[in-house]
């Protein structure tokens, strides 16, 4: 009995990588060995750095928001303290936007823990 080889659907898988592959630089966007392992790896970057961007993303708040309270004389971790104290339940994305964004009402958020 002949060899029986799904070729339709081998181009199809190729298809498929070297689309996800385009805009790539030199040979990794063109050759399937090359394509194929420089798509496995940014897809394993992609997947690890969307888990890395909620890091930033909460670092960046917290140095917003430390920035904000040093303006008033509090640091960052005694006004999420006192914030706590007061059963005041306002998340650090939005605490970082009011001090960058609107500073007269983090002021009032200030005045409201002291």
């Amino acid at each position: 009995m002949p060899r029986s080889v799904n070729s339709v659907a081998k181009r199809a898988r190729r298809k498929k990588v070297l689309k996800q592959a385009k805009g790539f630089f030199g040979r990794r966007k063109n050759v399937w060995t090359v394509a194929k392992n420089a798509v496995d790896k940014a897809m394993l970057y992609s997947y690890r750095d969307r888990r890395v961007k909620k890091r930033n993303f909460r670092a960046l708040w917290i140095t917003r928001i430390n920035a904000g309270a040093r303006t008033y004389g509090l640091s960052y971790s005694q006004f999420m303290g006192k914030l706590k104290a007061n059963d005041i339940e306002l998340n650090r994305k939005v605490l970082a936007d009011l001090a960058m964004n609107n500073p007269e009402a983090f002021k009032a958020v200030i005045e409201k823990v002291k």
